[in-house]
């Protein structure tokens, strides 16, 4: 016996998988990484408001270079200058981590200007010339070596 060939029809635009599509296409709009990163930033905010970084014991993440070498990278204390921030102590937030707290101000700047941009429907990138990224680097490194002395 052979098989009986049937057409097959095709299916109703309403079964053709188009949710998957449109999902997918909305995570490729230019404001899905901003957004994405203000939703993840609230959650994150949440869930610190709960735990105080300056109190032993809590369920918060360690830094490994610290616990390596024992000496701080650039980003050490930044949990705890969150918290200081979420809190309103600004001057504790200086106290851990300064430099972190002198670059707030940019990095909202290039949040801004990436959501500005996205939700206008185009795109954005950041664009740092090798000079800048070498003061940036620069910059880090001074920081990590003055705060370990002091």
């Amino acid at each position: 016996m052979r098989p009986v060939l049937t057409r097959q029809h095709p299916r109703p635009a309403s079964s053709r998988g188009g949710g998957v599509r449109r999902c997918a296409s909305a995570l490729r709009h230019p404001a899905a990484a901003p957004l994405g990163l203000l939703a993840a930033g609230l959650v994150g905010a949440a869930w610190l408001w709960t735990r105080d970084p300056h109190l032993p014991g809590q369920a918060l993440p360690f830094c490994p270079w610290y616990r390596l070498t024992g000496l701080r990278c650039p980003g050490c204390g930044g949990t705890r200058m969150a918290w200081d921030l979420l809190h309103g102590d600004l001057l504790a937030a200086w106290h851990d981590n300064a430099a972190l707290l002198l670059a707030l101000p940019f990095v909202a700047a290039w949040w801004l200007t990436r959501l500005r941009h996205g939700l206008a429907g185009r795109t954005w990138r950041l664009r740092l010339g090798p000079r800048t990224v070498a003061a940036l680097l620069a910059a880090a490194a001074l920081w990590t070596v003055g705060r370990n002395l002091l």
